[in-house]
């Protein structure tokens, strides 16, 4: 297993993320997430386990991309550090709820609004005596600082380069229309997964976001926020569509390749050659979790299994 200390350090680090601002939420959800991959799956070999712990001992020392710079209000050290003893208040976790229904009705950031509440809201609901106040507070203003950012942004080839979402006009598509569901989503995403994997689109957060929003949504609805989540679906078809619209720039930036073993085996961690570019660290892990955590609501075991060949590509 993953040591329990890891949720409670990435608790605390989402929480001070918003001090530095809101991209560092990614070191406290990766952590977070590291931890939730162990009780997706409880009986992996000990291999992948110290493999995850080691990607996460990374993030904790600073080497994320999105770690506080140097002139940064606190330092990496100092997001995972413990908070002063203070009795625990379930009942704020819906304040990080109230926080997200302010900007989780269109895309924000590739979804990552709605990812690091999610993630927040599963840790403190099945933890709740680490529901501080000062640790929801921390969330809630993490979440809120996501209010009216743009949606992402895409590269659209050297000779267009990298274009703002919101200067990127969505075409009506009446082969794609709006989710009546949580599972019709997550059945598009893992579509999407299986045609494109090996391409390269470079933009929205690629396929780690389109699955990770998607798991979102679902971990909202597993922990009591079913409204909430449905209410989140337009957005996740907004981030889809934006997605759809980068070209495939694999003549210019070479294409994807999938890992020669599956993450969850300990071959994978075995070797020399794990990769950390572009932003990997923190995504790697949190797409691994994301990814088991949207394929739950499907029922079509061909289409999972397909998927989950294509997830090697992201790793």
């Amino acid at each position: 297993m993953v040591d329990f200390d890891y949720l409670i350090k990435g608790i605390h680090a989402l929480s001070r993320a918003h001090r530095v601002n809101t991209m560092a939420g990614h070191l406290g959800a990766a952590v977070v997430a590291g931890y939730f991959i162990a009780e997706q799956h409880p009986d992996l070999d000990p291999r992948v386990y110290a493999g995850i712990e080691g990607e996460l001992d990374r993030i904790i020392r600073g080497e994320s991309v999105f770690s506080p710079r140097q002139n940064a209000s606190i330092n990496v050290t100092e997001m995972f550090a413990p908070f002063p003893a203070e009795p625990a208040r379930p009942n704020l976790i819906d304040g990080i709820a109230a926080a997200l229904e302010q900007n989780i009705g269109e895309t924000r950031e590739s979804g990552h609004n709605v990812i690091f509440a999610a993630i927040a809201v599963r840790a403190l609901k099945d933890h709740p005596d680490l529901a501080t106040p000062a640790v929801t507070d921390g969330i809630r203003r993490l979440i809120a600082g996501f209010n009216g950012v743009k949606p992402g942004s895409g590269y659209y080839g050297k000779d267009r380069g990298r274009i703002d979402g919101r200067k990127v006009p969505l075409p009506e598509d009446k082969t794609f229309p709006p989710y009546a569901d949580l599972p019709t989503m997550a059945r598009v995403v893992a579509n999407e997964l299986i045609q494109h994997a090996p391409e390269r689109r470079d933009g929205f957060g690629g396929l780690w976001h389109v699955i990770n929003h998607g798991a979102a949504l679902a971990e909202l609805a597993r922990h009591g926020y079913g409204e909430l989540a449905t209410k989140g679906l337009p957005a996740h078809h907004q981030h889809v569509q934006l997605w759809k619209t980068v070209p495939n720039v694999a003549e210019e930036l070479g294409p994807e390749t999938p890992t020669p073993h599956d993450p969850r085996t300990s071959e994978f961690w075995d070797t020399d050659t794990i990769r950390r570019d572009r932003a990997r660290l923190d995504h790697r892990i949190k797409t691994l979790y994301g990814f088991d955590a949207l394929v739950e609501l499907l029922e079509d075991q061909p289409i999972r299994e397909q998927a989950n060949n294509k997830l090697r590509y992201l790793m």
